[in-house]
């Protein structure tokens, strides 16, 4: 199966409002920060994901998209998006077509403001953990499997959190970063039906702030 970005696109520039189960990530209009989802422009395209180093302060060890803090510097939140990225992945930014931005939400671990941008490139160049401080390690999945309906569940959390989650192999997708990866491959009309009753726990490896 080819998978086509072209609604995806169209729904980015009509602009995306935040899903009703976002209500508690509304902004808080406090530190500005940016991630970028970046899929490879294939027939099946692959999409990267970091693993967060285990010395961090926070979110330890969880899978996410490259990105971070908006630095004075920074001409806007894409370039914020695409400079995190060169620092985290060693992606050379001039390889990126953004294609627009997700909903901006609240992290309250982080207390930023997260604004999501999609991108696509060619895949071209070899991706890192360019810094060790920051990401443990570099990988791609393609979106045939993120979308197959056996990798999907609803993560559980034991202080009360249930949210969209992904088991892959050893990696374990949930989170802000679950909900990121759950909107945009609706937007895009990729997802395939999944069992949403069907709940893992989050592996403790995973769950550290």
């Amino acid at each position: 199966m080819t998978y086509d970005f072209s609604e995806l696109a169209a729904s980015l520039r009509a602009g995306v409002d935040a899903p009703a189960n976002w209500a508690e990530r509304a902004p808080q209009g406090v530190r500005a920060a940016a991630v970028l989802l970046l899929f490879t422009d294939a027939p099946d395209p692959r999409l990267t994901f970091i693993e967060r180093a285990s010395t961090l302060r926070r979110h330890a060890g969880q899978v996410a998209f490259p990105g971070g803090g908006r630095e004075e510097a920074d001409e806007s939140l894409m370039h914020a998006a695409l400079r995190e990225a060169q620092e985290e992945v060693a992606l050379d930014p001039s390889l990126v077509e953004v294609l627009g931005q997700l909903p901006v939400a609240w992290v309250p671990r982080s207390r930023y403001d997260v604004t999501p941008f999609v991108g696509r490139w060619d895949g071209s160049e070899p991706l890192r953990a360019a810094d060790p401080a920051e990401v443990e390690w570099v990988f791609d999945v393609p979106v045939s499997e993120l979308v197959d309906p056996a990798n999907r569940v609803s993560g559980s959390h034991p202080l009360g959190y249930r949210g969209p989650a992904w088991v892959l192999g050893e990696m374990f997708i949930w989170g802000f970063t679950g909900h990121l990866l759950d909107l945009t491959l609706r937007l895009a009309g990729w997802e395939q039906e999944w069992d949403q009753e069907r709940t893992v726990d989050i592996p403790e490896r995973f769950m550290r702030d």
